[in-house]
């Protein structure tokens, strides 16, 4: 698959999406030579999938690894130990997802399948391990994995020592370095893909961000960014400028930074525009950050405290 893939979170409902862009940013993406798109049957209530199966009946017989998601039958982000499987995904819920995703999309097989939230205490429960089996045997997913709850990278041990993961999907970025501790080590161990998530953390390493900044009523970055964490997130985001090589912008180092680890298999940048398409595929250019830079930028690691989804 590409090393930059696409994340389509925000098409599926925040404000200042316009969906004829959408459409043309995703197009020009698979121009470009990206093959990794990763969507959710939540992102607009099956609004972000739609579009992608009007993008991809355009495209058949291009070679595209297509992502997405079932999600928590409780509707509850983020997945907590206390909650019982069965009433987060049983077996009838994962195939009922599994079957509307595939309607929306288009298509007769998912490449790759995940749950949208997690927690270890299901690792080893028998009932949703039959379930994805049964999709695969059918042919109805081709992978499986975990999108694991933000900053939580260790809550995914337990269930990769299964053997039945395929792949991780992790906040991994400039500032949330965590996942390189442990869950790292055992996916090379397990050769269990990366699947690097929320890269320009939710816009801030766009560099585009100010501190007046605010988002319509219902718009999930109201949450993200109370003007506290705003505040903050953007003294480490001015902390980070002064190590911008010459030329180079800020949405450029962050993702080149992510790319510089060989666990990561994919990075999803969240597109939306197809000048962003164009900018952030151009990173996959053969040309990685010099190891001593990316030393530098280590000291950039944040420790998060306040867990959300």
């Amino acid at each position: 698959m590409s090393e930059v893939g696409y994340g389509l979170w925000g098409m599926g409902g925040w404000s200042g999406s316009d969906d004829e862009e959408s459409l043309a940013s995703l197009d020009r993406a698979i121009g470009l030579g990206c093959t990794f798109f990763d969507t959710a049957l939540a992102y607009g209530d099956g609004k972000s999938e739609q579009l992608l199966g009007r993008v991809l009946a355009g495209h058949r017989g291009t070679n595209l690894t297509i992502a997405t998601k079932i999600p928590p039958m409780n509707s509850r982000w983020p997945a907590k130990p206390d909650y019982r499987i069965e009433d987060v995904f049983p077996p009838d819920h994962i195939r009922k997802s599994t079957e509307a995703s595939l309607t929306n999309l288009g298509i007769d097989r998912i490449g790759l399948q995940q749950f949208h939230v997690w927690t270890d205490e299901w690792a080893r429960d028998e009932a949703w391990q039959r379930a994805v089996a049964d999709l695969k045997a059918e042919g109805l997913i081709r992978g499986f994995g975990i999108s694991v709850n933000r900053w939580q990278p260790t809550n995914v041990l337990e269930v990769l020592r299964t053997g039945l993961i395929d792949s991780v999907q992790v906040v991994y970025n400039l500032f949330d370095q965590n996942p390189e501790d442990e869950l790292f080590p055992m996916c090379r161990e397990l050769g269990v893909a990366v699947i690097a998530r929320v890269p320009l953390d939710e816009g801030s390493l766009t560099g585009t961000m100010t501190r007046e900044m605010y988002w319509p009523e219902g718009d999930w970055r109201n949450i993200y960014f109370t003007p506290e964490k705003l505040s903050e997130t953007l003294d480490r985001v001015d902390a980070v400028r002064p190590d911008l090589p010459p030329g180079m912008t800020l949405p450029s180092l962050a993702l080149r930074f992510i790319l510089a680890s060989p666990d990561v298999s994919t990075v999803i940048p969240g597109m939306r525009r197809v000048r962003h398409v164009e900018a952030n595929l151009a990173v996959s250019d053969g040309h990685p950050l010099d190891d001593a830079l990316v030393t530098k930028l280590r000291r950039h690691r944040w420790q998060r405290t306040h867990v959300i989804v």
